[in-house]
């Protein structure tokens, strides 16, 4: 197999992958998940098979553990510098994408292959849903059309989670968000306790500051080790998001303690045109304006195809 592929001979921060190049990166990384967990762990309307998870997540699987077997070793050098014995320090993964994309199921078999490998390291992973601000606050500020735009997450309480968990604290909480009833569950909580290894999924999570100037800005990518963003052409993900519309229609809208059940009822034509709508007017949006900007930010690219197969894998060169 030869080398990989480069977008221009000098210019590009990023190396590319054929799907069959970056296949060969696997080395001898075990297959651990069987069959029936990738059922577990596959989302609503994802097209996910065992060769996706040979041929791209094994190799990621491999990377990311030289990721962190280096930063450890970093951390150790900081430590024997110091002459003390500071705290382990969680490795934080950032993963970024549109709606409908397949970020969360990227997230979960990411978590699943990481807790499997030999040492058995606590995984946890956490989404930036929780985040968001309670409905109530953004009907105060008129946000409710703007949700999931980055105005719509409470950042500050973001960032404290994040510098938490990086500080090596014992435990770290993060709010809970329901997606049944569209909304942050009123003193529900996930508590991470001293994880080895924690992903934080959203769309936003690779925002950049927007303010230049004297006053400091953290940002939640500012507490990242490694980022992913998973990217597809945006024709292919709107058509995603709409056939999610209609299963959602026919499953989780059913229920009458559903935020969405009014859409319950709608004939499969009014479905997808609602769908549709949603798409142009927020989803779409926040994905040309807000999300796809922050791509080139993230250490590795997912591309999909069509057919939700990951087609090529962008690596950044440092």
């Amino acid at each position: 197999m030869g080398p990989p592929t480069r977008e221009t001979p000098t210019l590009s921060r990023f190396l590319t992958f054929s799907r069959d190049e970056w296949a060969s990166r696997r080395s001898n990384t075990p297959l651990t998940l069987s069959d029936a967990d990738l059922a577990d762990l596959r989302g609503l309307n994802d097209v996910l098979s065992m060769d996706e998870v040979v041929d791209i997540y094994l190799p990621l699987s491999r990377l990311l553990s030289l990721y962190v077997r280096g930063t450890r070793e970093l951390h150790r050098a900081t430590s024997t510098f110091l002459d003390n014995d500071a705290a382990r320090v969680p490795f934080v993964i950032g993963l970024a994408g549109s709606v409908a994309v397949g970020k969360s199921t990227t997230s979960r078999i990411l978590q699943a292959l990481l807790a499997r490998w030999p040492d058995h390291p606590a995984v946890d992973l956490v989404t930036t849903d929780g985040f968001l601000f309670p409905n109530a606050v953004l009907e105060e500020r008129g946000l409710m059309h703007r949700k999931g735009f980055p105005e719509s997450y409470d950042r500050a309480r973001l960032v404290r989670f994040l510098a938490d968990v990086k500080s090596g604290a014992p435990e770290s909480r993060a709010p809970v968000y329901s997606h049944q009833r569209y909304d942050i569950v009123a003193g529900a909580v996930q508590t991470v306790r001293a994880p080895d290894i924690v992903i934080v999924e959203g769309l936003n999570v690779l925002q950049a500051p927007a303010v230049r100037g004297a006053e400091t800005q953290l940002f939640a990518s500012d507490f990242f080790d490694f980022s992913i963003y998973v990217d597809a052409d945006e024709q292919d993900i709107e058509q995603w998001y709409v056939e999610r519309f209609l299963t959602l229609r026919d499953t989780v809208f059913r229920d009458p303690e559903s935020y969405f059940h009014k859409y319950a009822s709608l004939a499969e034509g009014e479905a997808r045109s609602v769908a549709a709508r949603i798409w142009r007017e927020i989803n779409g949006v926040n994905l040309r304006e807000n999300i796809a900007p922050t791509r080139d930010r993230a250490r590795l690219v997912f591309e999909k195809g069509p057919d939700h197969r990951v087609r090529r894998v962008r690596l950044r060169r440092h």
